[in-house]
Order: C-alpha cells, then structure tokens, then sequence
C-alpha cells in the first residue's frame, strides 16, 4: 500500500526511525566532546577496539550513503511516493551489497503489509515474541558458513503520525515490527 506523503514527513518518518533505534540500543554509553581532554593517567584503547570502531564508522558511513542514494532516487530524481520502509529496504540491499551484513524490516502487528515482512527464521520469531513482550532489543552470537555473526533485532514502534498512513489500525507508539540486522563479528 503506497499512500502519499510529503518529503518532509518521509524526512521526519526516517529521523524518528532512526532516533528510535538508537535510543534502544544497550549498552551506548553518552557522547563526549571532541574538545574534552581524557584524564592523562587514561590507558590507551585497545588497538582491536579502535579496528572495530573504525568498522563501525564504515559501515555509518556507508548506510548513510546508501539512504541519501535511495532517498534522491526515490523521492527527488524519480519523484516516488513509496513508504519510508520501502527506501529503508533497499538501503538494507546496498549494505548486503557492501559486505555489511543483512538487515530486514519484520511485521510484529500479526497483519503484515506484505508477506515478505513475516519472520521467517527461529531468531526473527523469537525477536518478535521479545518485542512484543516489551523487549526493545534482542540478540544472539551465531555462525553463519562458518564464521560468527551477531544477529540483533530492535522494536520499531509507531514513533508520528504519519506512521498511521500506511497502519491505520495502530495507534503512535504501538509496536509496529522489527529492524533485525546480521553483521559479522569481526
């Protein structure tokens, strides 16, 4: 179902979205100044940990790449009105595309908009029953052909009102699904 939306409410459906992702994510700890002097006695970071660190800025880098592609494809070169989720979904193939892992998009609601977005695998079923049970996040260590993955699925709640257009039969701040993501553990 495809309805109209302005650009700024995609805008905002894409803020919130992503707002309410990393507010729900464990474990951040609070931002600091890039003018704040560390304690002289600090030891130095792990040199594995910067690496990693330095993977996660790639991989922010190139998701963030891929939504301001898809955003300009879909709603200012080819002047689209898709729902949000259809430009998150092909962000999420461009960051397969990239080697960045897997992300899809899963129905929580019990009346997905599409058969696609109906979890398929034990973890996603399981991640559903968790979110709705009031879990924002969930995850577990697997393998996957032989190296080990992180699977990890957070709520994705009705966060404005024009998440409505598209699911009429919620009200803001009901849970609507799940973004569930498989990265590798590097």
């Amino acid at each position: 179902m495809t309805r109209s939306l302005p650009y700024r409410s995609v805008a905002l459906l894409l803020v919130g979205l992503a707002a309410a992702v990393a507010v729900t994510l464990p474990g951040r700890p609070p931002a600091v100044a890039a003018d704040e002097k560390s304690p002289k006695d600090a030891k130095a970071p792990d040199p594995a940990a910067v690496e990693r660190t330095r993977a996660t800025v790639r991989l922010l880098d190139n998701l963030h790449k891929g939504y301001v592609i898809e955003i300009t494809n879909t709603y200012v070169k080819a002047k689209e009105q898709a729902p949000a989720a259809t430009v998150l979904k092909k962000v999420f193939a461009f960051m397969e595309k990239n080697g960045d892992g897997t992300g899809r998009l899963i129905d929580a609601t019990g009346s997905p908009l599409r058969d696609t977005n109906v979890a398929k695998t034990e973890f996603e079923k399981k991640a559903v029953e968790a979110i709705k049970g009031g879990k924002p996040y969930i995850d577990e260590v697997a393998t996957k052909d032989g190296k080990p993955v992180l699977r990890a699925a957070t709520v994705v709640p009705a966060v404005m009102d024009a998440c409505l257009n598209c699911h009429p039969n919620v009200k803001k701040n009901d849970v609507l699904g799940a973004l569930v993501y498989e990265l590798p553990i590097r």
